[in-house]
């Protein structure tokens, strides 16, 4: 019986057994019918109607453009949207509220959709949330609100006083690092269609430029990763003339070199030979059919000064274009002595993407996920206190990454330091995921992490990149709407003192009292013993951080 169903999966996957079986439901109806004149059988004609009914129901869901689980899932698909429909009256008996479940809750899923549907994202009844209870943060606002005309924020990279000679003006809302090979052809032709619509950026992960980057011509930020896709030799060490051949693409605006990611860092990763397709080979560069390997570390350098130059090098190939590194904060000696070695050889990266250890993968061992790396908030504060502690802020733009999702969390990272922010999941919601947490199985149920073509074509790209683009549209908008709320005309003017928190149900703190914000300057200062540390845990880590070494100098 079981070879037989996985044979008969081969010709008619399972998922279309609903509707497999209404055929066959709709044909011993007809059968039946011819014989209704027998007393046994007589008033069998409805299966026939209802077996015909849902056939027709299928074939509706198999090419409707909307809803890829029903394209994938047709007839039993629709049993998702019926527990949907009836869940609000349900739900405090049998199912979790609209705050609970991890990562992400149903209010922050639904506000995605709505945004990218381009559907009322308003609430009724007011604040789920306890507004009493230890952790709640809000926006402090203004008597006197402002008024701006457009929410087309930009902010420009590559003007720091770097060799870039072509800076780029970036939306503060990007979509972060996913590959080709992670995600399906389909999702990688949507996004980059929505982001060529919206004029934001769309990072491309490590797995290099695709065909189905380029198609729609979207602005890429090109990810190096230590496997060095796109730009590697027959060994897997770096190739400048494979690098300068992607990086004089128009479409490549950034160029970010990965030196760890937020969900596993310190983690390298092999993508196995079977699915190393003819597409994914093309891109990356490397033999069909074989393991990819990621190693856990880049071969280019070794130390922080040959990454500084490294940096520059990859500078002075791509003609001037602006060049930064990705990371995930783990020893803090690493990250001063790269900041040392910057300020020594003068060769600053353009711009800083701190990445979460909240952030998003495919797929990762349970402890990476759970117990490796800084959260956001911890990395990106570091970054900018040490930037700004040596009077080099104005040098270097930071973004970020680790579940924002709503204007709110753009307000609230760029109160903590950065320049813009970079979604990966909020961005797949938009693309129709439903967080069924399937991305390393093959079998996604709406064909965003899949390579599955059978699966994949139910997600629809003409609509799916307009929904992108709503998405990315409508938060920017949000995003407006509290920075006129907050009285100011840009988000770049948020700061610590617009946020607050609350510290305990009678006692409340502006993020500026609450966490150790840097004074310019104050890290040399403290350097010359006339200040004291901005955070005085770092002060041993920074005397002791090497720019010829990552590792910690303990005298």
């Amino acid at each position: 019986m079981l070879k037989w169903l996985l044979r008969l999966n081969k010709h008619v996957p399972i998922r279309y057994a609903a509707w497999v079986f209404s055929g066959l439901l709709g044909a011993l109806g007809m059968v039946l019918a011819l014989y209704s004149g027998h007393p046994a059988w007589s008033g069998y004609w409805w299966l026939a109607v209802l077996g015909g009914f849902l056939v027709l129901q299928g074939v509706r869901d198999l090419f409707q453009a909307q809803r890829s689980v029903l394209r994938n899932y047709p007839v039993i698909g629709h049993l998702r949207y019926l527990l949907e429909f009836i869940r609000p009256e349900m739900r405090q008996y049998f199912i979790e509220s609209d705050n609970e479940a991890a990562p992400f809750s149903r209010q922050q899923r639904s506000l995605v959709y709505q945004r990218a549907k381009g559907a009322p994202d308003k609430r009724p009844f007011g604040t789920q949330k306890d507004v009493g209870e230890q952790g709640y943060e809000w926006l402090s606002h203004s008597l006197v609100p402002s008024h701006i005309d457009s929410h087309d924020f930009r902010v420009r990279i590559g003007e720091g006083g770097s060799s870039c000679t072509q800076p780029y003006d970036a939306s503060l809302f990007n979509i972060s690092a996913m590959s080709f090979g992670a995600l399906s052809a389909n999702a990688i032709l949507a996004l980059n269609k929505g982001a060529a619509k919206g004029r934001f950026a769309h990072d491309t992960g490590e797995g290099s430029i695709s065909q189905y980057h380029r198609e729609p011509g979207g602005d890429l930020i090109w990810e190096i990763g230590s496997g060095y896709f796109g730009c590697r030799d027959e060994k897997g060490g770096f190739d400048e003339a494979r690098f300068q051949a992607n990086a004089a693409e128009a479409q490549v605006k950034l160029i970010e070199i990965k030196l760890s990611q937020g969900a596993k860092p310190g983690h390298g990763g092999m993508l196995p030979g079977p699915k190393v397709t003819p597409e994914i080979a093309r891109a990356r560069g490397v033999p069909e059919g074989l393991d990819c390997i990621s190693p856990a570390s880049h071969s280019a350098f070794s130390n922080p000064l040959e990454m500084a130059h490294f940096i520059e090098r990859l500078r002075q190939l791509s003609g001037g274009k602006p060049v930064g590194i990705k990371l995930c904060i783990g020893h803090p000696w690493e990250w001063f002595a790269m900041v040392k070695a910057m300020r020594q050889t003068g060769l600053w990266p353009d711009f800083i993407v701190v990445d979460g250890a909240e952030g998003g993968t495919g797929a990762a061992p349970l402890e990476f996920t759970d117990h490796v790396g800084a959260p956001l908030q911890e990395g990106l504060l570091l970054v900018h206190n040490t930037l700004v502690g040596l009077n080099e802020r104005h040098r270097v733009k930071i973004g970020c990454a680790g579940k924002v999702i709503s204007a709110f969390d753009i307000v609230r990272m760029m109160a903590l330091g950065a320049d813009w922010c970079n979604s990966a999941r909020g961005f797949m919601f938009s693309l129709g995921c439903i967080q069924a947490q399937s991305c390393h199985t093959g079998h996604c149920p709406t064909g965003v992490t899949t390579q599955d073509p059978m699966r994949q074509r139910a997600l629809v790209v003409p609509d799916k990149a307009e929904r992108v683009y709503h998405y990315h549209d409508n938060t920017l908008y949000a995003l407006k709407e509290l920075v006129q709320a907050a009285g100011l005309m840009h988000p770049g003017q948020i700061t610590p003192e617009h946020i607050v928190h609350r510290v305990s149900r009678h006692q409340v703190q502006r993020l500026s009292n609450l966490l150790p914000f840097a004074r310019p300057g104050q890290l040399l200062a403290a350097e010359r013993g006339e200040e004291p540390w901005p955070q005085a845990v770092f002060e041993q880590y920074w005397l002791g951080a090497q720019v010829d070494s990552f590792s910690l100098f303990t005298p």
